[in-house]
């Protein structure tokens, strides 16, 4: 039976082409993950803060390593996309952007990001975020991109806000974290917006 409406982004858009490096035009860079990122990551876990919003944990460099190729290869599957967060100029890692839950057809993703401690209060999160929805939007074509997090979780309320995700609501006990189960914010944007 075949469809009434044509897929937003067609399949095969992205595995067609190599993942980009994206420029936020204000001394950060997103780009393809590499081995030699591991130990940073790692590190990056080993934080508390991480601890209290991520669901994950490192264990070690190795564990590292196995998520990182992992983040590379899927970009061929087209499901997610992942980005290091660089400054522009030094190559030191600050953060980690992605698309997750990407369902090309409807031209949806999820937005998902986190910063290491010494790039938070900086704009790093709102800068790559906004980097990657400007690239989605007008580079590939996705027509809703949404973000999700804990509603006691008010940094990445403020990063939602400031750039440009509308909240739409609350998911009620919808993600299990060490702590318990946390209600979400779900905040959207739309192409447009």
């Amino acid at each position: 039976m075949p469809y009434l409406t044509s897929p937003v982004v067609p399949a095969g858009t992205l595995a067609r082409m190599s993942q980009p490096a994206l420029p936020t035009g204000d001394g950060l860079l997103l780009r393809p993950w590499r081995a030699a990122d591991a130990p940073a990551v790692y590190a990056a876990f080993q934080d508390p803060l991480m601890h209290q919003w991520h669901i994950r944990a490192a264990d070690s460099e190795e564990e590292v390593a196995d998520w990182i190729t992992r983040w590379r290869n899927c970009w061929q599957g087209e499901r997610q996309a992942h980005w290091a967060v660089v400054d522009a100029d030094t190559g030191e890692l600050l953060g980690r952007v992605a698309l997750r839950e990407i369902v090309l057809g409807d031209g949806c993703a999820e937005v998902a990001y986190w910063t290491v401690a010494r790039a938070r209060g900086r704009g790093v999160a709102v800068r790559a975020t906004t980097a990657l929805s400007r690239w989605a939007f007008e580079e590939i074509g996705f027509h809703r991109l949404e973000l999700s997090h804990a509603t006691t979780n008010e940094a990445s309320c403020r990063v939602a806000v400031k750039t440009g995700f509308a909240l739409e609501g609350t998911r009620r006990s919808a993600l299990l974290h060490a702590d318990g189960w946390h209600d979400m914010h779900l905040h959207a944007r739309v192409h447009g917006d």
